[in-house]
């Protein structure tokens, strides 16, 4: 093989394929990324046996092959190259890659391309195409009430699915954790109609977040029911699903909180994080809401260290009523409004709220009460 091609190229490329690599590995070569030079181009792969990445960048090929050198060293190498400089990659005997660029020359181990895993794609049973802006508007309004919990593993990504609202076909994304839960939905693209409910894995909902950062135009997505696909021009991510049942989110969904309570988002997030700054980590950081006609109070008792209380005017026009919330998962789920105003819909001190923007709203939340 030998290949020389431009570095800021090889630099954005290496950008998108190594952070799949995880640092430790039990098999050695899933801390390398796969080069393959043919036909004008140098194809990149990194895998780590769930996702696999792959894109192409154009080079000059003057010797066409395959290798496999350390993922992380090569893209730490080229980020300390010179911008805009020229980089020459060819087989220096069958256990090394030699790297030029000026005055530098690197030697890198490699391991045979003949043991590097393919997560084999099969057949897909839908394709559609989204706008990029609209799925990684699904992937911020969902991703931060994804559950870490390992033994309940169907709640480690976001739920995907169509459905029909009023006759519109809408794609709906669901994350929770038990304690919050995050629903954001979007017009169905075509091709869609169908499509199984799929979980998407946490970390590939993160490398497809980073992938769609600043991207304008439309994402191909293909789906299995054991695979999905993005390819966003010459990058292409192939990910496997989580096989598991995701909880039915409408049953925790509150269809008759009739306590209605406005506030301004802005003014009240600002509130919420000066009263909890003396919350107990051991409490859950709770801050309680008092509500009276026209006003919250929001309180936080500390045995370590003391009280903390905050007016504010509010729209509210119901009798005397108290709830608890964990202060993190309420600023959480207030940092996703987009409207001036944050509304909640309460039934009582021991129920889901119901938390969204002003109006016609295509995403709501949902917020377990604590006890205070």
């Amino acid at each position: 093989m030998k290949v020389t091609l431009e570095r800021n190229h090889l630099l954005k490329s290496l950008g998108h394929v190594h952070r799949v690599v995880e640092r430790r590995n039990t098999y050695p070569i899933l801390a390398n990324v796969l080069l393959r030079a043919a036909d004008g181009a140098l194809e990149l792969r990194a895998t780590d046996l769930d996702i696999e990445v792959t894109e192409s960048v154009p080079a000059m090929v003057s010797g066409a092959g395959t290798t496999t050198v350390p993922a992380h060293t090569l893209y730490e190498i080229t980020r300390k190259l010179a911008d805009g400089a020229e980089v020459r990659l060819e087989t220096d005997g069958a256990d090394q890659v030699l790297l030029t660029s000026g005055r530098s020359r690197f030697h890198l181990a490699c391991l045979s391309p003949d043991s590097f895993p393919d997560l084999k794609s099969g057949s897909f049973s839908h394709s559609f195409s989204i706008p990029a802006t609209t799925l990684r508007e699904l992937i911020e309004r969902t991703q931060f009430a994804i559950s870490n919990e390992e033994t309940r593993y169907y709640l480690n990504g976001i739920y995907m699915h169509a459905l029909d609202v009023g006759g519109e076909a809408r794609l709906r994304a669901v994350a929770t954790d038990g304690h919050r839960l995050a629903r954001a939905e979007a017009p169905a693209p075509e091709g869609i109609a169908g499509m199984p409910g799929i979980i998407v894995p946490k970390k590939t909902v993160g490398e497809v977040q980073k992938l769609l950062d600043g991207a304008e135009g439309d994402i191909a997505v293909e789906v299995s029911d054991t695979k999905i696909r993005f390819t966003l021009g010459p990058v292409v991510l192939l990910s496997k699903l989580i096989e598991g049942t995701f909880p039915d989110y409408e049953r925790v969904t509150p269809k008759n909180n009739d306590k209605e309570m406005q506030v301004d988002r802005a003014t009240f997030a600002t509130a919420v994080d000066r009263v909890s700054t003396i919350a107990s980590d051991r409490g859950g950081k709770a801050v309680k809401l008092s509500l009276s006609d026209g006003q919250l109070e929001l309180s936080v008792t500390n045995p370590d260290h003391g009280t903390a209380n905050e007016e504010l005017a509010v729209a509210f026009e119901q009798d005397r009523f108290e709830i608890g919330f964990n202060a993190r998962y309420l600023l959480d789920i207030v940092g996703q409004i987009r409207s001036d105003n944050v509304v909640f819909l309460f039934n009582d001190a021991g129920s889901p709220t119901l938390v969204k923007e002003e109006g016609e709203a295509s995403a709501l939340y949902v917020l377990m009460p604590m006890r205070v």
